[in-house]
This record gives structure tokens, sequence and C-alpha cells, in this order.
């Protein structure tokens, strides 16, 4: 059966429903021996009846498949289990206990320069990792031009790996993982050393296996990538699978779960879904709050009247108000805001901290009734907006408590003033000429 458009924008990966199982991840468990000093694991070694190890474990439980042509992402914070994960997929690690089965060639672009002999050139490296992924020699040869064009690192490709730096490393291990015509790419963070223009060279060339039906496992920390890249995104979160499902969903427990961790004191926030009026959003948003703080109300206003409204002219300033209920007193509360595109992707924030507007101590039982102003200079679309609410700021846009953060929970349509001038893009930078000169044709140099 083929999928309908409407199924597919509903569900983007409909289309993909009929493919085979490329990954398949079931009750996964994987543990690690941790020791409180060194010399217990020389102990264990030579008094072997008696264990001075306790066990860690990285993953607990977790279960998922990927299906031929997907692309995946995998988030997390740090020491959550991704790594793990994907390094069982590739079958450098074992796991515990569960099962892990593949099906296709893998190419991992894992750890920075695993894989890679550091005695050898880059030459050697590439025909080395290219036998270990099961190419001939020959089937090497025919791509290494391609490998080295890909790479950029010139007369190095002939040195020692050892004498590269992280990017040049990184520049040469995507292009080897790339060129090899994987089924399963497998990429963990490792492009966040290269400079902005070759990644954007690899994101270009990660969207073509993906369109080619490749299957890709993605990791990392730059959420618009992952809402750009990927089908369907992974939660994990102290080695346990929180949520499989669309990216934006995913992304947003994910961030709800950043803003817990972020609060220094003992108390705890409450994660709850939401549900909104917000006939845009599809499934409920995620709030995080304290008991003792609350957002009220969030809604565009015309500045004419002050009247609501959920649309606004890209040349014209709009208006924005929050307002924010406290039950318990606090010395320096902040109220910011961030506007999100259709994917999730963040625009544009600010808060009251970063504008150098504070509010000042507020007792309990107040509620703060603010009203942002700005020119929404994007593209027409739609846009949803989320607020956050912390205190005491310092440093650059830092807080020390965190307070209250709750995601799409208005929206704002943006559309052309049909006198303004055509542009195209993400945003408008009201670019203009300011230099009109011509210079004559010289006349030709007589011999």
């Amino acid at each position: 059966m083929f999928s309908t458009e409407e199924e597919i924008l509903e569900n983007p990966t409909a289309a993909l429903d009929g493919n085979p199982i490329a990954i398949s991840v079931q009750q996964v468990y994987k543990a690690f021996k941790r020791y409180d000093r060194p010399i217990d694991r020389l102990k264990e070694m030579l008094l072997p009846g008696k264990s001075r190890a306790t066990e860690f474990f990285a993953l607990q439980d977790v279960s998922f498949e990927v299906r031929k042509g997907e692309t995946v992402g995998i988030v997390g914070r740090n020491g959550s289990g991704k790594s793990t994960v994907l390094q069982l997929i590739a079958r450098t690690l074992q796991p515990t206990s569960g099962h892990v089965e593949s099906h296709g060639r893998i190419s991992a672009l894992l750890e920075l320069g695993s894989g890679f002999n550091p005695e050898f050139s880059g030459r050697d490296n590439v025909f080395f990792n290219g036998q270990i992924l099961g190419l001939s020699e020959v089937e090497i040869s025919l791509r290494f031009d391609e490998i080295e064009a890909f790479a950029e690192i010139g007369e190095f490709i002939d040195q020692p790996v050892k004498t590269y730096s992280s990017g040049m490393l990184v520049r040469l291990a995507f292009s080897v993982a790339v060129m090899v015509e994987p089924d399963i790419l497998i990429v963990d963070e490792a492009l966040a050393v290269g400079d902005i223009y070759f990644q954007q060279k690899c994101f270009e060339k990660i969207r073509h296996l993906k369109d080619q039906g490749t299957t890709i496992l993605f990791v990392s920390h730059d959420a618009g990538a992952v809402y750009q890249l990927c089908d369907r995104a992974i939660l994990l979160n102290q080695g346990k699978l929180l949520l499989d499902g669309p990216p934006r969903a995913v992304l947003d427990l994910y961030e709800a779960k950043l803003w817990e961790s972020l609060d220094e004191s003992e108390e705890k926030f409450e994660i709850e879904l939401i549900e909104t009026t917000n006939s845009t959003e599809e499934i409920g948003q995620i709030s995080v709050q304290r008991p003792e703080v609350s957002v009220k109300s969030v809604q565009f206003e015309t500045l004419t009247d002050g009247s609501r409204t959920e649309t606004a002219l890209v040349s014209k300033p709009i208006n924005l108000r929050v307002k924010v209920f406290f039950d318990k007193a606090y010395d320096d509360p902040h109220i910011g805001f961030s506007l999100r595109d259709r994917l999730g992707a963040e625009v544009y924030s600010n808060n009251t901290y970063t504008l150098r507007q504070p509010l000042g101590p507020v007792q309990a039982g107040e509620t703060l009734d603010l009203c942002f102003q700005f020119t929404p200079h994007l593209k027409p679309a739609t846009y949803t907006v989320a607020i956050g609410v912390a205190n005491q700021g310092y440093g650059i846009g830092s807080f020390r408590e965190t307070l209250a953060y709750t995601q799409s929970i208005a929206s704002l349509n943006v559309l052309v003033d049909r006198g303004e001038a055509h542009w195209a893009g993400i945003a408008n930078l009201s670019a203009k000429l300011v230099s009109h000169d011509r210079h004559p044709v010289s006349p030709p140099t007589m011999p």
C-alpha cells in the first residue's frame, strides 16, 4: 500500500513503513565495571575469586528498530548512553544482555580518529579502513581520488595521521565513511570540530545519502540539524529510552529535561504535557515549572489598540504580552521568550536580563505583566513562542535558578506587506545599495 501525501506530512516515516528492518535493538542492557581505585583492578586480576568493582549500567532495557532508508537522531545529555548505543550497533561493543542486529555495510564515524593508525599516512589509513569495511584494494583505489578531493587536506594525505589537526582528522574520517557507499551510516558528533564550510559540505553529503536510501543514525546536540535531517528521534536519559517519536516532540522533551537539570537548587520541577488552543500544534506541549511559578497567559497584540492577534507583517512591529504569577518571593526574576519555526529551530530569543532591563524583586502573590515589542524581520511562515522564567542572572545570559519553561504556547503567522520589496531567505536583513559607480572602459594599450 502506498502512503498518501497527508499521511506522510503527519508522519514523516509513513513512506518507509514498508521497508525492511535495517537495525534492531531489543531489550539491550550494557554494564561496565567501575573501580573506586586503580589498584582495585590489579587486585582483581591477581585475586580473581573476589570482585572489587561495582557495575554501572550505561543502557537499561533499550529497544527500537530502524527501517532501511530512515534517518534517526539520537539525543540526550552527556552520559545518557548515546555513544554506547552506536558502538553496539557498529559492533565495537557487545551487549551485556539483549540482542542487536543490523543488515548491510556499516560505516561509523564515532570517536575522533577511532579506527585510524596514527603512525600510518592518511593514504594508508584510507586503504586500511576501506578493507575493514569490506572493500577490495581495487574498489578503494577507484574511490581514492574522490575521498582525497572531498577531504581537502592536500599534501598531508601522505603524512602520518599523528601530525594532523583535529579538523584535518575529521575531514579524512568523514570522507572515508561516506565515500565507501555504506548501507548504514553512523555519525556521533564528530562534525562539531570541523570548520563551518566543511560542516555545510558534510551535511549536504548526508542529505544526498539520505536521498539515496542510506540508513542514517545521527547523534548531535544541534537541535536544528536533528529537525532538518531526521525522520524520527530517540531521547535517552540515564541509560533508558525516554521517548521515540517525531523530532519535534522528542526535542521538546529533551529541552525540558535540560531545563530541569540546569537548576542548582534541590527543588524539583514538575514536568507535564499541557494542551494549547494553538491550531498549528498537533501534540501536547511540554511545561516545566515549579509549583510556585506559573505562566498564566501569552498572546500577541497589535500596537494600535492592544487587541489579540495571531498575524504580523514582516516590516511592522508587534507586541508580545506575557503574564507570570509568583507564589513565592524572588530577588532577581527574569522573563524571556523564544521564537521557533515550524521545525522547532530557534530563530530568535531574548530576555529581560540580556536586554539589561531588570524587573526588580517580586513578592509572593504578585503577577508580572510584561510587554515585549519586536519587528519580525522573518520569512513569511508560522512561528511558535516559548516562554522562560529564571532567577538571578549572571555572566552572559546564565541564571542560578530556572523557574519555568513553557513551549509552543502561542503562534504567530508572519505575512509580507504587499508594498514591500521582494527578498528571499530566512530573515530580512534590510539590505540596500549604498554605492553605484561606473568606470569607463580603458582603451586598449598599443603594442
